[in-house]
């Protein structure tokens, strides 16, 4: 979800980019069937606005074109590609993984306050405090 949301922004101004960043807001609460059929449908609703290219014409005289609507493009590429790993929380639910890093997140910012505690650290050292944080030793 945040790589969507980074490509769409929270308000996206298109209504292709809406739609999609709508769907991507579902993601925890569907399964794998249920998502990849709708980001499907979504596909073929908006599957030739994605693929509009604009061309630019140089001093040089060359023809060169890019894709109008890069950062939709950009979206959706990103669901599609990670669709395989975005529901290994349900298809292993032996390894009990949560459906959002939510957990993770709050870990990361107290390893941050304590890395800022001890700025200005040469790399390798650097590399042992957060050794020693993440293996739990104090």
């Amino acid at each position: 979800m945040k790589q969507v949301t980074k490509y769409l922004t929270r308000r996206p101004k298109t209504d292709a980019g809406k739609k999609l960043r709508a769907l991507t807001l579902t993601l925890p609460k569907t399964d794998e069937a249920t998502f990849s059929a709708a980001l499907a449908a979504w596909h073929a609703k908006w599957g030739a606005f994605i693929e509009e290219k604009t061309v630019d014409e140089y001093v040089t005289g060359k023809r060169k074109w890019h894709y109008a609507h890069k950062n939709v493009r950009s979206a959706y590429r990103s669901l599609k590609t990670n669709l395989p790993y975005l529901f290994t929380y349900q298809k292993c639910p032996e390894l009990c993984i949560p459906n959002t890093t939510n957990g993770a997140d709050g870990s990361f910012s107290n390893l941050k306050k304590k890395l800022a505690a001890h700025h200005g650290l040469r790399r390798d050292r650097r590399f042992k405090v957060i050794s020693q944080l993440l293996l739990g030793a104090h």
